[in-house]
């Protein structure tokens, strides 16, 4: 498996407060199957002003720790960004990290209560310089999980969505589970990712939300989104994405048919 989201930088966020608590993430991811995983420290403005050279050089350390300790993991360079109006002219003017240093996936993180309303602006320009907004854990976010027609139609526009693998298991509490449920059978999800911040609570593995979202979509389509979509983010390739119901249609079956994200 391949986790997109976590927060096992020591030092640059609220994740892991030290190298040894980073150390011990990744063993746990290692140990839960989890070959390469994503270091995407919080970028927000006046709260964490982590520039890309700080997580580049970062990141590259942790991985020589891991290597000289023989900890299986490949740590890959990312962050998550704070949607704001200037997300487009932080990427035109290289000053953003696109996931795995390239040019095409970036993590938006939403404010808890809400989605700004120049959320479609924002996502237009940077999709105008070929970057794709993979929304971060969309699922717990107050206005997205009430007015999931807002959700759908950024989906629609071009948008990716990572669902928390906690969200999948109960961590989160019931309400989440289950609007983190409905966006995975209603084909909005393209990543599961673990979210993780320290070796205890919320833990960099993905199994248990393999299972859960199994038991919803199959286990071919889970597995799409927890390796083979975030096998492609490394290559800077399209990921595969399925068709989607519109809010409020309910399917009778299960059936999903995947195609080419552009």
């Amino acid at each position: 498996m391949i986790d997109i989201h976590t927060h096992i930088l020591p030092g640059l966020d609220d994740g892991a407060e030290s190298l040894g608590e980073a150390v011990a993430m990744a063993r746990m991811a290692a140990a839960d199957g989890v070959e390469a995983l994503f270091a995407t420290p919080h970028v927000i403005s006046g709260a964490y002003e982590n520039d890309a050279e700080q997580i580049l050089n970062i990141a590259r350390d942790l991985q020589a720790v891991l290597d000289d300790n023989g900890v299986t993991v490949r740590v890959l360079p990312g962050a998550e960004y704070y949607i704001g109006r200037d997300l487009p002219e932080m990427c035109a003017s290289g000053k953003a990290l696109c996931l795995n240093n390239g040019k095409k996936y970036l993590l938006v993180e939403f404010p808890a209560m809400q989605a700004p309303t120049y959320t479609e602006q924002v996502f237009y320009e940077l999709r105008l310089q070929g970057i794709t907004p993979v929304i971060a854990h969309p699922e717990r976010n107050s206005e997205f999980a009430g007015s999931p027609a807002l959700l759908y139609k950024l989906v629609s526009n071009g948008a990716l969505v990572q669902l928390t693998s906690g969200s999948l298991t109960g961590l989160f509490g019931r309400s989440v589970s289950q609007t983190a449920r409905e966006f995975l059978s209603r084909g909005w999800a393209h990543f599961i990712a673990s979210d993780a911040h320290s070796s205890r609570g919320r833990t960099p593995v993905l199994g248990g939300a393999l299972k859960a979202a199994s038991s919803v979509i199959g286990e071919a389509a889970a597995k799409r989104l927890v390796y083979e979509n975030p096998l492609r983010v490394i290559g800077g390739e399209d990921i595969l994405t399925g068709t989607m119901e519109e809010p409020g249609f309910r399917r009778s079956i299960k059936k999903f048919f995947f195609f080419m994200a552009k």
